[in-house]
């Protein structure tokens, strides 16, 4: 009341300035919890709208989905930002600790909001003289979770300075929200989780591994700092693109560090770390980089296929995805491609020279074949659709040299090229497919797709379907076996000519030798020595349409025609289809159609979905056994087309059992091989991308010199590796006794001793030059 009355007695002058100064406190009191409300509640869509309570409590942040091995190995990632989580107990004390001290120095102390560096940042853009920003680490992490600045704005955000003071307050109430529900260390992680650090790496684990190609717990106090400083401009202070800047911002982070006397205590300590260099491991991570990098990208279609189908984005989602591929054996699997390219590509160019390797059937160079490959380059398409389809300009432009850098197999060497001469360069090369599977699982173990995918983009494995030679024949034998023939069956290894019907021009089928020895032999040593002469009888015997049967009930599914030259391997198949074939014969007569995932995860563990493989009886399990028999005779029978594993590769040791097919086509194109043993079935392709380029002659373009070395480098290191689980053993015997003998009078007994006699066999064969 007596402050009333004295109230009454001020002069009307101040009175005014008294009744003022309370409206304004009034209306502050009243309106900023007002504003307050207005925004969070978009009230008159004036505001923009805000994240639900829901939302708030479970921030989504956009994640790489991952490949992982069935071993626990990361194989890569799918991403269109390329960011993964780590927790709070992943960050290393110096990267905390300088985020801490550098970004929010009183993170611990506020509540989302830091009003003194709040009301420093406002003072120095009305002054003109900025000192930083006044946003909290939280209040960062709200814009990096809820995009703030770009998403759900108001009317309002059309007038500028409206634009600023809303998003700021919609970051403040945000901030608070976000201390409610999460501590201190969890906000810690969740940012760093959300910012990116240039070289497309969002998140510090995935900045960790770009930059220093280790995981954040490992980073110490100076490479914190770089990262750190990337967080106010990822290209301005980028240590690859401007390494200067990047030094002086690395520095000036240090300083802060120096100023707060975390680790650096005296003045000597921070002079002797700044002059230190950045010292970096750089690795962008790519579809190009780490292991089964044509698995990865092959598959990716039919996770698109499966996230489409649940309306679930691969690139944002998340998702660990199991894979059945075996990180060693995928390992050994690379390391034997590379080992033997390499010696193949070098045997190749010299068996050509300064020569040109693509041909025709009458050993010619095809003339203008670099000119017609030009025209389906991407590079050449730009230019018609840029200059027209006739211009000059673009000969021009095809063969203007330009700088770039290209594959070699001792290491990429950068280079100047015209467009026609890079493509000259490269169709010189031989390319490969090599795929390993558990024959009972159907699990894939190993999948190399080509020589380098940085280069070779297509995948030889499961896109590349080839003409097949001779590791098709088992196929024809299968038939055969389960139409009454057995694997002591003789037949005459004879010229025979054939008439079809509806053709006029007869058949007559040649060995590869272009010669016949007459001799009357079992059928187990007729596919062991390849011979065609044999093989199409037999298909004769029983008609091509049952060998195209038991293909299909073997998971051959591409065009195959019913004719008398099926089981020379006319037909194109797919390395993954004709591995998947083999594996029947060691499964029990089981077909099993290869497999590669296991399960799917969502990003908080939970199973989306189990995968199961397509599985079914293709053939009998005698037929089975039968057919292991008869493959085993390729390293058993003398002249036996694989019999270099024991002499050249000692893979017969410990009473191992291998069954194996060589495979070479017409002009030598395409050299195959197929392995099986007790745990697993693998083969190999080798070839040029265009069918005409290949070897000279058999010599070295057939499939015992072009692909066997890949799957026996292959098995020599899985059974070099204790770790492994493979060893070498015999297969599985029927549950069942035999219906047919397989002694055939010691024909098929195992060659011992004189292999040099078997050598001599060979190398007689292979001098000769006609094939099929």
């Amino acid at each position: 009341m007596i402050r009333i009355i004295e109230v009454k007695k001020l002069s009307g002058k101040t009175k005014k300035v008294v009744i003022s100064i309370w409206s304004i406190f009034i209306s502050l009191a009243l309106g900023i919890p007002f504003y307050i409300y207005a925004v969070s509640t978009n009230l008159g869509d004036l505001f923009g709208g805000m994240p639900s309570l829901t939302a708030l409590e479970n921030p989504e942040n956009d994640l790489s989905s991952e490949l992982i091995t069935a071993d626990g190995i990361s194989l890569g990632k799918y991403y269109r930002f390329n960011r993964s989580q780590v927790s709070y107990a992943d960050l290393s004390e110096d990267l905390v600790n300088t985020l801490l001290l550098s970004e929010d120095h009183r993170f611990y102390n506020h509540s989302g909001i830091d009003l003194r560096s709040m009301v420093r940042a406002i003072i120095g853009k009305l002054t003109f003289n900025y000192a930083g920003g006044g946003s909290t680490i939280t209040m960062q992490l709200a814009e990096n979770l809820y995009n703030t600045m770009t998403e759900n704005q108001g009317s309002l955000f059309r007038i500028a300075l409206f634009k600023e003071i809303i998003i700021k307050t919609k970051e403040w109430i945000i901030a608070t929200k976000l201390e409610r529900n999460f501590t201190k260390e969890e906000i810690i992680a969740m940012y760093l989780n959300t910012v990116s650090f240039g070289s497309n790496a969002y998140g510090i684990k995935t900045a960790s591994e770009t930059y220093f190609n280790k995981p954040p717990a490992e980073l110490n106090l100076q490479e914190s700092a770089v990262l750190i400083g990337l967080l106010q401009a990822t290209t301005r202070y980028n240590p690859v693109l401007n390494y200067e800047n990047a030094f002086g911002k690395r520095n000036q982070v240090l300083s802060k560090v120096y100023k707060h006397s975390y680790k650096l205590a005296t003045i000597k300590d921070y002079d002797s770390i700044t002059s230190l260099p950045i010292e970096l491991n750089y690795r962008v991570q790519n579809q190009n980089q780490g292991h089964a990098t044509y698995f990865r990208s092959v598959i990716l279609w039919d996770l698109l296929a499966w996230c489409k189908e649940r309306d679930i984005d691969l690139y944002e989602s998340g998702l660990k995805i199991f894979t059945t591929i075996d990180s060693r054996l995928q390992t050994y699997a690379e390391e034997a491609v590379t080992q033997h390219m390499d010696t193949l590509q070098r045997l190749f160019d010299d068996v050509w020279g300064n020569d040109n390797p693509w041909i025709d059937r009458n050993g010619k160079e095809i003339d203008g074949f670099i000119e017609k490959v030009a025209k389906r380059t991407k590079r050449y398409k730009d230019l018609v659709e840029r200059f027209g389809e006739n211009s000059d300009s673009i000969k021009v432009m095809m063969n203007r040299p330009e700088r770039m850098t290209v594959f070699s197999w001792t290491g990429e060497l950068d280079t100047l090229l015209s467009s026609m001469d890079s493509i000259r360069y490269y169709k010189k090369f031989l390319n490969a497919g090599f795929m390993v599977m558990d024959p009972y699982s159907g699990h894939i173990k190993a999948w190399v797709g080509g020589i380098n995918h940085k280069y070779f983009k297509y995948d030889h494995v499961r896109q590349g379907r080839r003409q097949t030679g001779s590791v098709f024949k088992p196929i024809v034998y299968t038939a055969a076996m389960e139409n009454g023939y057995y694997p002591c069956y003789e037949a005459e290894d004879v010229p025979v000519t054939y008439t079809i019907a509806g053709d006029d021009k007869p058949y007559r089928p040649k060995n590869s030798s272009g010669r016949w020895s007459g001799e009357k032999m079992s059928i187990r040593k007729g596919l062991a020595q390849s011979k065609n002469s044999i093989t199409v009888h037999i298909t004769n015997e029983i008609g091509p349409d049952k060998v195209v049967n038991a293909a299909r009930r073997l998971g051959i599914s591409g065009r195959l025609s019913p004719v008398l030259s099926i089981g020379l391997g006319t037909n194109d198949v797919s390395v993954f289809e004709l591995i998947g074939a083999y594996s029947a014969f060691v499964n029990r007569g089981t077909w099993t159609k290869p497999f590669y995932i296991s399960r799917i995860e969502d990003k908080h563990g939970n199973v989306l979905q189990n995968f199961v493989p397509t599985k079914r009886e293709a053939i009998s399990e005698e037929t089975a056994f039968l057919m292991l028999h008869m493959i085993k005779g390729t390293v058993e029978e003398i002249g036996g087309t694989a019999r270099r594993l024991d002499y050249m590769y000692n893979l017969l040791k410990d009473d191992n059992e291998i069954g194996a097919k060589t495979g070479t086509t017409q002009n030598f194109s395409d050299g195959w091989f197929v392995g099986v043993t007790k745990d697993l079935v693998g083969g190999a392709w080798v070839g040029g991308d265009d069918r005409s380029i290949h070897f000279k002659t058999i010599v070295n373009g057939q499939g015992a010199v072009m692909a066997l070395p890949i799957w026996a480098l292959f098995m020599q290191s899985i059974y070099k590796d204790d770790s492994s689980g493979y060893v070498p053993g015999p297969f599985q015997k029927p549950m069942r006794p035999l219906s047919v003998e397989l002694d055939c009078d010691k024909y098929g007994t195992f060659l011992e001793e004189n292999d040099s006699l078997l050598l001599e066999h060979e190398l007689d064969e292979v001098k000769k030059e006609d094939i099929f």
